[in-house]
């Protein structure tokens, strides 16, 4: 068998056993202080290690280094040891123990007596788990014992030689057994202290038993010596000894403990002939003369490129007078370069330099005018302003004169409207009134009297539609007064298509119950919205007359005495006396008749919707045909 076959078959068996290790990047003479990154603590215990009793004498066998072949692997896995439940030492007993029976002791002593027999059987020593059957209350607060025994605070600090104070103190880290600092950085103590391969490691340790720190471990740490572990403890399946401490370099994590297993490969066992002689394969002739002409090769290639070097340096140095004229030149191309662009980009500045400064120019320009002319249309303003100011305080008091005539004509029409048209209460009963003597009930009935609820209806339509007028409100549902037939128009339902069906009388006969009891609603809706404009609240909806006499008392109320009628075309008389209208016939058939107490009186003269006669205090100055408004 070859050596090379052997060496393959070797690697294989070293991959296959998983004894190959990942590499350190730094050779051992490299590792300096300025690898160093950071320190770990595995495995703290204040118990001395217990030191074994030499059970057999110490060989090469127990080197980590000795070969290992696959016989002895195979033999070692063969021994199982296993975990002893006791305390006691059986050698002692031994030394009590008596010689066999019939057997004499050693310098014929007590010759001819027999010794006893030794007990043959299984001696049971003292179990230690004396708390293994304990309840599970005592089993927890014995492993906490146990833990809070070994658990301590901890910090370290690094010094050098030559160096009388620490270059590096840890944080202090409590309550822990594996114990893990902050990393840190030494390239800040300069080269004086990174350059160096040797540090003191100095561990201070502080139990619940012990209150100062004192001193725990102190290693003397020789860069050269670590042993490289791994990139990471993950892959690392060796068990770490008790006070572990480990340097976590640039390019992985060394320790310094002698009990790893090497790197070197497991052998297999040699194959011998079977006549018992044993041969070791070795090189041939052939092989070492190959290798001695590949050494004189390696040898002639090197020389062969000393002397090209030293060739190519002497024509570099020949050329170099030529290469600085050339190197130059360019410089002095990319030199010209650049200032040319240099000129172009402050030609390109300077012009629009010129055009900002003319526009801006031309804007100050424009602005001057705009002040001058400003300027001067103030001045214009301030003189109309003086005057305007003077005939502001005119129209003001103009305004609020007209203001209160207006509300002084308005107070006396409503006054003459409460005259001819007059709410008063039914006797003995609540909230029910009469207009001009016809009741009318606050929620609609079917007892009630037709005629009489629809002539009473068409007076509170006519109310309503005059003092809409009067006081410059716009009703949302338009009434149409006309006697006992007044109707109220709705524009605001979507669910209504034709105008007839919008057109809601304000009369129970004749017509489907729900569209008259539609209109009094809107009719009320109306009275409604005359009160909110004078900032009076309705009580109730349905209250018709309560709330329309309310609205007129409130139109009514007022300080100092009515005010006259204007005299004049813009009185009611020349209203009445105007063109197109006459006592006898007028356009809507309504009539004034004098009576015999001097008042006047208005009816229909169609004979079908007649209503009661309205007794007017104007006297006969006032006799004239009225509209419907």
């Amino acid at each position: 068998m070859s050596a090379k076959s052997t060496r393959n078959k070797v690697d294989d068996l070293a991959d296959i056993k998983g004894l190959i290790r990942e590499r350190p990047w730094l050779l051992p003479s490299n590792r300096k202080l300025r690898h160093l990154e950071g320190i770990t603590l595995r495995n703290l215990s204040f118990s001395q290690p217990s030191t074994p009793k030499q059970s057999k004498t110490t060989d090469d066998e127990l080197l980590p280094s000795t070969l290992k072949t696959p016989t002895k692997l195979l033999a070692l896995r063969e021994k199982k040891l296993e975990h002893s439940r006791s305390s006691i030492d059986l050698h002692s007993s031994s030394k009590n123990e008596r010689p066999l029976a019939g057997r004499e002791e050693p310098g014929g002593l007590n010759k001819g007596a027999k010794l006893n027999r030794p007990q043959i059987g299984n001696r049971r020593r003292r179990s230690t788990l004396d708390w293994t059957n304990a309840p599970p209350q005592v089993r927890q607060k014995k492993l906490e014992d146990v833990a809070e025994a070994r658990l301590a605070d901890t910090w370290f600090s690094l010094d050098c030689d030559g160096i009388s104070e620490p270059i590096y103190v840890s944080e202090i880290v409590g309550k822990a057994m594996n114990f893990n600092f902050r990393f840190f950085d030494l390239n800040t103590y300069g080269p004086w202290v990174t350059r160096r391969d040797q540090l003191t490691i100095k561990i201070w340790a502080r139990t619940e038993d012990t209150e100062p720190y004192r001193p725990f471990l102190e290693l003397q740490v020789h860069m050269r010596s670590l042993q490289f572990i791994g990139k990471s403890l993950e892959n690392f399946r060796h068990p770490l000894p008790q006070n572990c401490v480990l340097l976590h370099l640039s390019d992985g994590i060394y320790t310094s403990f002698t009990d790893l297993p090497l790197d070197e490969p497991v052998l297999p066992a040699p194959v011998g002939p079977k006549n018992g002689q044993s041969g070791q394969p070795t090189s041939t002739f052939d092989e070492l003369m190959r290798l001695s002409n590949l050494d004189n090769c390696v040898e002639d290639a090197l020389a062969t490129r000393e002397k090209l070097t030293a060739q190519i340096n002497a024509l570099l140095q020949k050329q170099k007078i030529d290469r600085d004229l050339i190197q130059s030149a360019a410089q002095a191309q990319d030199s010209l370069a650049t200032t040319q662009r240099a000129v172009s980009i402050a030609q390109k500045q300077i012009k629009a330099g010129q055009a900002r400064r003319s526009e801006v120019q031309k804007s100050l320009r424009a602005r001057r005018d705009a002040i001058g002319s400003g300027t001067l249309a103030q001045r214009n303003a301030r003189s109309i302003l003086t005057s305007a100011r003077e005939e502001y305080v005119e129209q003001q008091q103009l305004h609020r004169e007209t203001q209160f005539d207006s509300r002084g004509q308005i107070r006396r029409i409503c006054e003459d409207l409460f005259q001819i048209y007059p709410v008063e209460p039914i006797p003995k009963k609540t909230l029910a009134f009469t207009i001009r003597g016809l009741p009318l009930p606050n929620a609609t009935s079917p007892s009630s009297d037709a005629a009489t609820t629809a002539a009473a209806l068409g007076c509170v339509a006519h109310v309503t539609y005059l003092l809409s007028l009067y006081t410059s409100a716009s009703l949302p549902y338009p009434v149409t007064a006309n006697g006992s037939s007044s109707t109220i128009y709705d524009p605001v339902s979507s669910s209504l298509q034709s105008e007839a069906s919008r057109m809601f009388p304000l009369q129970p006969k004749g017509t489907a119950r729900y569209r008259f009891e539609y209109g009094v609603f809107l009719l009320n809706t109306d009275i409604e919205l005359l009160m909110s404009k004078q900032g009076v609240r309705t009580v109730d909806l349905r209250h018709t007359l309560p709330n329309l006499k309310y609205l007129l008392t409130v139109l009514t109320s007022g300080k100092g005495e009515l005010p006259g009628r204007k005299e004049g075309r813009s009185g009611l008389r020349s209203a009445l006396q105007g063109e197109g209208l006459d006592r006898e016939s007028s356009t809507d058939g309504s009539l004034l008749e004098e009576g015999n107490d001097g008042t006047l009186s208005m009816f229909k003269s169609n004979g079908k919707n007649s209503i009661p006669r309205i007794q007017s205090p104007l006297g006969k100055e006032s006799r004239r045909s009225v509209g419907k408004g």
